[in-house]
């Protein structure tokens, strides 16, 4: 099941909406968009530290861990590959696909880039050990705030210990003011939007009109939860 609200927790429906903000927050981090940004609107793109310009890197020749093979990895993993990623996975076995599977304690450790893609269950909870990521890794959540150990997660990229992060879900929702989160300048942070496409919800509304057709016809629902 993909996040969001009620009307788009219908399977499939904002796994394209999810997809692309998990990319384009690797991106982000990857090309530290926010502080060039902030730096430019200042007047000081131009006069960055060559050490900035230098932590800048390519998802190209890079490892990318998805954690999770649902919908949404599904339709990541072909693009990152594309662009030239290294792509690998875990989930709860291995699938019939172009990529590698690994045991969730050997992607953290080799991938440049790990991205959360499943769903929070007491299993799940707090699975994610940042520390026990790749020095220098990237992590980007789209999932569930509480899948990662989020005390870990401002230690890790306080001491440098991750490049950064890009996350669009957190522990508590909205995010408390004195969450040190919101003071790291390689962190790059979205309020849980990932899901709210207008075509998301385009693609819900056609999922419930069709329900309707087919209760009226007497006919099976379409995704029930029995």
């Amino acid at each position: 099941r993909e996040h969001g609200t009620a009307v788009c927790n219908m399977p499939g429906t904002n796994s394209q909406a999810v997809a692309e903000m998990a990319l384009s927050l690797i991106m982000a981090v990857l090309r530290r968009t926010c502080f060039f940004d902030a730096r430019t609107r200042a007047g000081q793109g131009w006069s960055a530290d060559p050490a900035e310009l230098d932590s800048v890197g390519e998802v190209a020749g890079r490892t990318v861990g998805l954690v999770g093979f649902g919908h949404s990895a599904q339709r990541l993993a072909p693009v990152l590959a594309a662009l030239g990623a290294r792509v690998v996975y875990t989930a709860r076995s291995p699938r019939d696909v172009p990529y590698e599977f690994l045991p969730l304690d050997r992607l953290l450790g080799t991938s440049d880039v790990v991205s959360l893609h499943m769903p929070l269950t007491e299993e799940t909870r707090g699975v994610i050990d940042p520390m026990a990521m790749k020095p220098g890794a990237v992590l980007v959540n789209t999932a569930r705030g509480e899948l990662v150990d989020e005390g870990k997660l401002v230690a890790a990229l306080t001491c440098g210990h991750l490049r950064g992060a890009g996350l669009d879900v957190f522990a508590a929702e909205p995010v408390p003011a004195g969450n040190p989160l919101l003071g790291l300048t390689n962190v790059v942070l979205a309020p849980h939007i990932a899901w709210l496409t207008p075509e998301t919800l385009v693609r819900s509304l056609k999922v419930a009109q069709e329900n309707c057709r087919r209760l009226g016809a007497g006919e099976p629902l379409l995704h029930q939860v029995v």
